[in-house]
């Protein structure tokens, strides 16, 4: 999978949020905040082009103190959350 294009990670007011550019802006609407945690997942997603739960679960691990099982875990529902507004594109 990978995120779609036309969509953005921004800061606005000390938030990071996730918005439309573009025919995204049109088709979205809306913002998406996202925490500490889940920006740096946006950033490694979009970084990676393609990724998967499991690599971006491996990277988190990796880089924060958290098990495989639970980074899955979290990985698997901010992807979850995602893909219910949208912005992933599942090729």
């Amino acid at each position: 999978m990978r995120l779609k294009k036309g969509f953005v990670l921004r800061e606005v007011c000390g938030e990071r949020v996730i918005m439309g550019e573009g025919l995204g802006a049109v088709d979205f609407g809306r913002l998406l905040c996202l925490n500490e945690t889940a920006a740096w997942l946006w950033q490694q997603a979009q970084e990676a082009g393609d990724f998967t739960v499991g690599m971006l679960a491996e990277r988190l691990s990796e880089t924060y103190d958290v098990s495989i099982e639970e980074a899955r875990k979290d990985v698997a529902d901010i992807v979850a959350e995602w893909d219910e507004v949208h912005i992933l594109a599942m090729e």
